[in-house]
């Protein structure tokens, strides 16, 4: 029987304030056997350096969540890939959550729950979130996705485009089978919301995934609305 392993993957670019706290933080997946794998983009801060000694291996990758994410997925070694926000924190125990979820239910791919960490106006936006996840079947980055490598290599991985790259994969999984939906909540900063203001946030992301569900190219999107999705 082929023992699972899961290989975590952060995309970060210049997130030296937080990248040790974040990374410190699955000292307990690692002690578990998860493999740790953190691609910068690019960071001038030095992100990367202080990222070496708390991961297995920091690569240096092109500039982009998408590409990141492929490039840290092409040398993982674990049979069950996890993607991760580096403002992002799993629940305990998620390696087994991951494992023991997909091998019970059969399922290839899923992602867990999402709360912010503070304010009750995101725990309502967060509960809306996670149902309309159930209700479509597509989840966001901020849910930490996982998927087996299998059907990570059979969806061809992240497409290479400039934003939405999380819906594109859900939508090409989707194909394969519904995605695992995990009770147990990964817990996502609230700095970027704040600091752009919530409900603008919320209205800037609806715009953002009509345009997209329409058609409109994803690097169009980003010139449009003034999107960086390099900044992470």
């Amino acid at each position: 029987m082929t023992r699972t392993t899961l290989s975590i993957i952060i995309p970060v670019l210049n997130e030296a304030s937080g990248i040790e706290s974040a990374l410190t933080a699955l000292s307990s997946d690692l002690t578990r056997g998860a493999e740790l794998i953190v691609v910068d983009g690019g960071s001038r801060d030095g992100t990367a350096a202080l990222a070496q000694p708390l991961a297995d291996r920091v690569l240096i990758g092109t500039r982009g969540r998408a590409h990141q994410m492929n490039a840290g997925a092409a040398v993982a070694r674990g049979n069950i890939l996890l993607f991760l926000h580096a403002d992002t924190k799993l629940p305990g125990n998620a390696n087994a959550l991951v494992a023991e979820g997909l091998a019970r239910t059969g399922r290839a791919w899923g992602r867990f729950d999402l709360q912010f960490n503070d304010g009750p106006l995101l725990g309502l936006i967060a509960i809306s979130m996670n149902l309309r996840s159930r209700i479509t079947g597509i989840a966001t980055g901020d849910q930490a996705i996982f998927v087996s490598r299998a059907a990570f290599v059979a969806a061809g991985g992240f497409p290479p485009i400039a934003l939405m790259e999380d819906i594109a994969l859900s939508a090409r999984l989707k194909r394969v089978g519904p995605p695992l939906c995990l009770r147990a909540r990964v817990t996502t900063s609230s700095r970027r919301w704040r600091e752009h203001g919530i409900l603008r946030t919320v209205f800037f992301m609806w715009r953002l995934r009509l345009a997209y569900f329409i058609g409109a190219d994803p690097a169009q999107l980003a010139q449009r609305y003034g999107y960086a999705p390099a900044e992470q």
